[in-house]
C-alpha cells in the first residue's frame, strides 16, 4: 500500500457499502429487540417477579444449558462475576499464578485480581486472534515444574493454577492442544467464552472444554440481558454449588436465613432473564444474519489491498460477534488514520484493547514473550457488527 490516502479511502468506502443506505451513524455493536422482549418484560412487571428469583432464571438457565450442550448454566450478573467465581471454583488462591493472553478485555484479568492470585501473560496467534497453545506448551517447558501437588513456576516460586483463553470477538481458541498442555502442566481450564455465544469448535460449542467455562449478555454481545453472565459447566456437582454460592449461599428454608459459607450476591434478576429468554428465542436468526453480514465484508474488501477482513479458523464456526479488519504488518502505521476517518464519517470502530501489563496494576505482572499480540494490538480495528446490519 503506497498511497495512504488513497488506501483510507478505499477502506472508508468499502465500509460504507457494506452499511444501510442513508445512514447517520452506525455502532458498533447494537441489540435488537424483535421478538418477545416486551411481553416477558411486562409479564415480570405485572407479576411483581422482578428481582433474583423467578420462572425466568430457570427457564433462561435451562435455554443455555440446552443450546451450548452442557449440563447445567447458572446465570449471574455479568461476565466478570461469572469468571470470578469459576476461578474460585477451580481453587484459585491468593498468589496463584493463573495464564490468561495479554491480549484480552480488562475483566478477564480483573476475575484473576478477585481471587488475590497474579495473572501471567500469554501470547496470541494470528489464526485465531487468541492464545497460542504450542507457544504456550513450549513457554510451560521452560519455566515450569510439574510436581505431585501442581504446577510451580521456577522463577516466582508460585503455584501456576489455570489457564483462561478468552475467545477473541467469537473465534474459538485451538482447544484441544490447549487441554493436552493443561493436563501435561496439570492446569484447570477456564474458558472466557464472553464473546462466543453461538460459536462452535470442532462441532461442539465452546465452554465444553474447561471444568468451567464462563457467558457473557452485556448491551453489546450476540444477544443480551441488559447486563448478565452465566456459568456453564458439565460438571453437575460444581453447577449446584455455583448456583449455591452466586445466590448468596443461602441455604433453603421456608423463612430462616441460614448461610453456610461465604456467598456473593451475584444472582441475575428475573427481569434480566426474561430478556435473555426472549433473545434465545431469536439467536439462531441473529447469528444467521451475523454470518451474511461477515461474508458482505469478506466480499467487498476483497479487492481492497493492505487489509484483510478476518475469517473465522478453518476448525472453527464463529459467531462474528465483532467483525474485524486486520491490516497487514507494513500497513499498521495508518491504523489510528482509518479510526478517525471513520468515527468522523459516523461509522463506529475501535481498535483491540490495550495489552494488559501496559495498565499501570499488571505492568509487573510475569510475562512470555508476547510479540504476536503485540503485533495484533497495532493493526486489528473492529467495525460494525450489529444483527440488523
Amino acid at each position: 500500500m503506497t498511497d495512504n490516502s488513497f488506501a483510507v479511502a478505499a477502506i472508508i468506502d468499502g465500509l460504507k457499502r457494506c452499511l444501510p443506505a442513508g445512514y447517520k451513524s452506525v455502532g458498533l455493536h447494537e441489540p435488537c429487540f424483535a421478538g418477545n422482549e416486551w411481553k416477558y418484560v411486562k409479564d415480570c412487571l405485572d407479576t411483581g417477579w422482578v428481582s433474583s428469583v423467578g420462572k425466568y432464571v430457570d427457564l433462561f438457565e435451562k435455554k443455555l444449558a440446552e443450546y451450548t450442550g452442557a449440563k447445567r448454566a447458572v446465570a449471574v450478573v455479568n461476565g466478570t462475576a461469572a469468571l470470578h467465581i469459576a476461578l474460585k471454583l477451580v481453587g484459585t488462591e491468593r498468589d496463584d499464578e493463573v495464564l490468561v493472553p495479554a491480549l484480552t478485555f480488562i475483566a478477564t484479568t480483573n476475575a484473576i485480581t478477585y481471587c488475590g492470585a497474579v495473572p501471567h501473560f500469554i501470547d496470541s496467534e494470528e489464526r485465531t486472534l487468541g492464545l497460542d497453545p504450542h507457544k504456550l506448551n513450549d513457554y510451560l517447558r521452560e519455566i515450569a515444574e510439574v510436581r505431585s501437588e501442581g504446577c510451580f513456576n521456577r522463577k516466582t516460586k508460585r503455584r501456576i493454577r489455570a489457564v483462561v483463553p478468552m475467545h477473541t470477538f467469537g473465534h474459538p481458541v485451538d482447544l484441544d492442544p490447549l487441554a493436552e498442555v493443561c493436563v501435561r502442566f496439570k492446569l484447570d481450564l477456564v474458558e472466557d467464552a464472553a464473546e462466543s455465544l453461538g460459536s462452535f469448535y470442532k462441532g461442539c460449542h465452546t465452554g465444553n472444554w474447561g471444568g468451567l467455562s464462563t457467558l457473557s449478555f452485556n448491551g453489546n454481545k450476540t444477544i443480551t440481558t441488559g447486563g448478565g453472565g452465566a456459568i456453564i459447566t458439565n460438571n453437575e456437582d460444581l453447577g449446584k454449588l455455583a448456583k449455591h454460592i452466586t445466590t448468596t449461599a443461602k441455604v433453603p428454608h421456608r423463612w430462616a436465613f441460614y448461610h453456610d459459607q461465604i456467598g456473593y450476591n451475584y444472582r441475575l434478576p428475573n427481569i434480566n432473564a426474561a430478556l435473555g429468554c426472549a433473545q434465545m428465542e431469536q439467536l439462531p436468526d441473529f447469528l444467521a444474519k451475523k454470518r451474511m453480514l461477515a461474508e458482505r465484508y469478506f466480499h467487498e474488501f476483497t479487492g481492497i489491498q493492505g487489509v484483510r477482513v478476518f475469517r473465522e479458523p478453518e476448525f472453527a464456526r464463529s459467531n462474528y460477534w465483532l467483525n474485524t479488519m486486520v491490516l497487514d504488518k507494513e500497513n499498521k502505521m495508518y491504523r489510528d488514520v482509518i479510526l478517525e476517518a471513520a468515527n468522523d464519517c459516523g461509522i463506529a470502530t475501535r481498535p483491540a484493547w490495550t495489552l494488559m501489563y501496559k495498565l499501570p496494576m499488571f505492568e509487573s505482572c510475569p510475562r512470555m514473550d508476547v510479540s504476536v499480540a503485540e503485533d495484533l494490538e497495532k493493526r486489528i480495528i473492529n467495525i460494525p457488527s450489529s444483527v440488523f446490519l
